[in-house]
């Protein structure tokens, strides 16, 4: 029974009952711990104030836009603002129907998806499968010099080279049009999905491809049958952000696509986008305090709800999806 008795003391049972002073050494040794110490202590701060700032500049633009979206909305009914379909807001008779923008908008967004999404898997599966080493890296970062292209460079590019060759197949095609703008920037969003899609492929254990090659599968057989499902919420994820990129893509859409806001579906005619919209009244003529300037706020509000959900829904998508090995 006393044997019983002593073995059920805790290990640490003399550490509480030690006299102060064996608690006081206990504490300094603690306290000189690595995670104790003032670099470790000033670098947690430091992170800490990095994360709290960019909270805070994101609930500051939004407190921005805010501000003067009230004042907007006490002038422009939100249903018309929502509901209207022509929209006017530097020429006489001022309409605010904010459906020309987002039709606009999302034209470039799904036309430029269109032609990205191809062309980045392809290139994102080449780059992870059939190419090894130094090349797979030299390839690579010529697709990403894509990426650092200045977007205005992307907009005369659209409008001295790709809108002369349209009109070859085109010919009623407008000088500024929604065609040349969807191909550009999806030109512009390609290195996005080849680079997250490629990193997500090469993410995928190289027992699966083992296993597939066990099987008897071909090469091209093993990446789109096994290494395509099994990074498939990288690849969704890819393609949201690079819709995300195309929809607030501003020169080069402003450059190619024009600034008539019309309703319309046909590719081939000018249109406006929100950001193309955000550049016109931008440019300094228009007076502080106007309804034309709190439209600036109340579109550009818009576009950053656009943005936020497509971000959040690629979260989703990856949390949801991820394969975890």
């Amino acid at each position: 029974m006393e044997a019983a008795t002593i073995s059920q003391i805790p290990e640490n049972a003399g550490t509480a009952f030690a006299p102060a002073s064996k608690r006081r050494s206990l504490k300094r040794k603690l306290f000189r711990s690595p995670s104790f110490s003032p670099t470790e202590i000033g670098l947690r701060l430091l992170l800490i104030l990095c994360t709290a700032l960019s909270v805070l500049t994101t609930f500051g633009i939004l407190a921005v836009l805010l501000q003067e979206v009230v004042h907007f909305f006490a002038q422009v009914s939100v249903w018309d603002f929502l509901t209207g379909s022509e929209w006017s807001a530097l020429i006489e008779p001022k309409k605010f129907g904010i459906l020309p923008l987002l039709s606009g908008t999302l034209m470039i967004g799904v036309g430029a998806s269109i032609i990205a999404v191809p062309v980045g898997l392809g290139c994102a599966l080449y780059l992870s499968e059939y190419v090894k080493g130094k090349s797979r890296e030299i390839l690579k970062s010529v697709v990403e010099v894509l990426a650092g292209i200045p977007s205005v460079v992307y907009g005369f590019f659209a409008i001295s080279y790709v809108t002369p060759h349209l009109k070859d197949y085109f010919p009623d095609i407008q000088y500024f049009n929604a065609l040349s703008a969807a191909i550009v920037v999806g030109i512009m969003v390609i290195p996005t999905i080849a680079s997250i899609s490629c990193d997500a492929f090469r993410a995928v254990p190289r027992d699966l491809r083992e296993a597939g090659y066990g099987l008897g599968a071909r090469k091209y057989q093993v990446a789109v049958t096994v290494i395509f499902p099994a990074a498939l919420s990288g690849v969704i994820a890819s393609i949201i952000l690079a819709f995300s990129r195309a929809i607030g893509e501003t020169m080069a859409v402003t450059l190619a696509a024009g600034s008539n806001p019309q309703l319309t579906l046909n590719p081939l005619e000018s249109i406006q986008t929100i950001t193309a919209f955000i550049v016109q009244v931008s440019l300094g003529d228009t007076p502080s305090g106007t309804i034309e300037y709190q439209s600036l706020f109340a579109v550009g509000l818009v576009l950053f709800v656009m943005t936020l959900l497509t971000n959040l829904v690629a979260q989703f998508i990856v949390r949801r999806y991820q394969e975890k090995y």
